[in-house]
């Protein structure tokens, strides 16, 4: 169904996407209308699909980044923090600095998104990238966004903690220290490669691969965990050797 939402223009995508119930809030579809994919995207921007962006790495689909979103919505607040790890070209970083702040003037939300890679090509193509609007030349320039080299499978704890945390390449586990980073309440949202995870739920029963996990640290500081669905995303490894 997906790539029936592919569009002409950015807006005619997140309109697609919305119609087609990929993405349903209402703030999920605002936050994306106002980035526009091809400032990330190289190729074929307004197409619902996966586009190479270099370096082994890709920017995931639109629908992808909408689930992504509407998964963790309910902890993207003004002056919520975020990681988001493995952040590429930065297109998701963007959304979610959408969701969580505010340009006005008069600002003490003190929202910030902290985008993780461990491709120093790709931070700093992350950062040409927002710089291509206004808006992403203020949230640079506010450090309502920033961008990290470092290893993701460690999160950043220096930013600690997160009311989310994204990773937008499959880990070969449940890494313990992204839960520690979360605040409680929190969200971690992560693609888990189902022959190495830990949880609830036995990976055969889905019949192996990668499938996204949601974690939440509850406000007693206790974990639950749910795989919710099936995916296939670029492994979150060490950068490559030079």
């Amino acid at each position: 169904m997906a790539w029936y939402c592919s569009g002409t223009t950015n807006a005619e995508l997140v309109e697609n996407l919305y119609n087609e119930g990929l993405i349903k809030n209402d703030r999920v579809k605002k936050a994306m209308m106002g980035v526009d994919r091809a400032h990330y995207a190289p190729s074929r921007p307004y197409s619902d699909s996966p586009q190479p962006i270099g370096h082994g790495a890709t920017i995931s689909a639109p629908h992808m980044h909408g689930h992504a979103c509407e998964y963790l919505v309910d902890f993207l607040k003004p002056g919520s923090r975020v990681l988001d790890i493995g952040s590429g070209s930065g297109y998701l970083t963007h959304v979610l600095a959408n969701l969580v702040t505010d340009l006005s003037p008069v600002d003490g939300t003190g929202g910030q998104v902290i985008g993780v890679d461990h491709i120093p090509e790709l931070v700093d193509l992350a950062r040409a990238n927002m710089s291509k609007s206004e808006q992403g030349r203020k949230l640079l320039d506010s450090a309502k966004v920033k961008f990290i080299i470092a290893d993701g499978r460690l999160g950043w704890r220096e930013g600690a903690p997160y009311d989310a945390i994204h990773v937008g390449a499959a880990a070969d586990r449940l890494h313990p220290l992204l839960i520690e980073q979360l605040r409680a309440p929190g969200r971690l949202f992560i693609p888990v490669d189902a022959e190495n995870d830990d949880g609830p739920v036995s990976s055969l029963a889905f019949g192996g691969g990668q499938f996204i996990w949601v974690v939440d640290k509850k406000e007693d500081g206790s974990v639950q965990k749910e795989k919710v669905f099936q995916v296939s995303y670029v492994p979150l490894t060490d950068a490559p050797k030079r």
